[in-house]
């Protein structure tokens, strides 16, 4: 099934995925092959200006899968360790508890961490749709995001990164803003959606709404949206799917024991 948007973007399913796979590729120093493969694979990681704006690369401890593998982007001198890691258990219990003890027990030996573990999706073009909740949604544009860096919409947008905050969708109570979706251009060719509404009016379709929407005018601007979620955060993953997304991807990524310990401290 190919989509199509007022003459501007025409894209499958198929097509999406290939696209997510070579920013994947980009980020993680390999070839987006890799992770169409059978067997595990490990690179080491390099900085790549191409790759998405938040990560700092080169890695420590990267693990991807799409689900065939596990291919990992490492420093040096854990590549062997890494490799041995993913090698000894299945791929999915490679990225959860008991095993994945087994890394961060490795990584502590250089002073590492496992920090963040995330799920992402992306559109399923058989079933994204624009959602209705009720409310009057309205497209917005970088311009109007100036007084909105503000703690209720801090998973929508990001104020150390406002250049990147390129596009929105705002629900609106009367003239009172109370739910908003926000992309980021993390990289050339995807864009990430990140929502926030006000507690009064949770539970009433209005995240789906957004997000849908949102994704829907992302990919009108010929761009692949994609959505992270943390596996433990329900309500988020209800809501990707809920809006026409579904996983595709998961990730584990290593920091340093300072910056967990500083990450910690709240």
């Amino acid at each position: 099934m190919k989509f199509y948007m007022m003459g501007y973007f025409e894209m499958t399913n198929s097509e999406i995925l290939q696209v997510a796979m070579q920013q994947s590729a980009i980020d993680m120093s390999c070839n987006k092959e890799d992770y169409e493969k059978n067997e595990n694979v490990v690179v080491i990681s390099k900085k790549n200006p191409e790759c998405r704006k938040y990560l700092e690369l080169p890695f420590y401890c990267d693990l991807v899968s799409y689900g065939n593998n596990v291919v990992a982007s490492v420093n040096p001198e854990i590549k062997e360790k890494v490799e041995a890691y993913i090698n000894k258990y299945p791929v999915e219990h490679c990225f959860e508890p008991p095993n994945l003890h087994v890394l961060n027990d490795v990584l502590q030996e250089y002073d590492m961490r496992i920090c963040f573990m995330a799920e992402y999706f992306l559109p399923d073009l058989n079933s994204l749709k624009k959602l209705n909740c009720g409310f009057t949604l309205k497209v917005l544009v970088q311009r109007d995001f100036e007084k909105l860096y503000t703690s209720e919409w801090s998973n929508a947008l990001c104020e150390e990164r406002k250049h990147l905050d390129v596009l929105g969708v705002g629900a609106y109570d009367g003239e009172r803003l109370i739910g908003l979706g926000g992309c980021s251009a993390d990289c050339e060719t995807m864009w990430q959606i990140g929502i926030d509404v006000l507690p009064e009016y949770r539970r009433q379709g209005i995240a789906s709404a957004l997000t849908s929407q949102l994704a829907l005018e992302i990919l009108e601007r010929g761009k692949v949206p994609f959505y992270c979620a943390a596996w433990s955060n329900v309500k988020s993953v209800r809501n990707a799917i809920k809006s026409g997304f579904r996983p595709v991807w998961v990730e584990v990524t290593a920091k340093s024991k300072e910056t967990v310990d500083k990450m910690n401290l709240g």
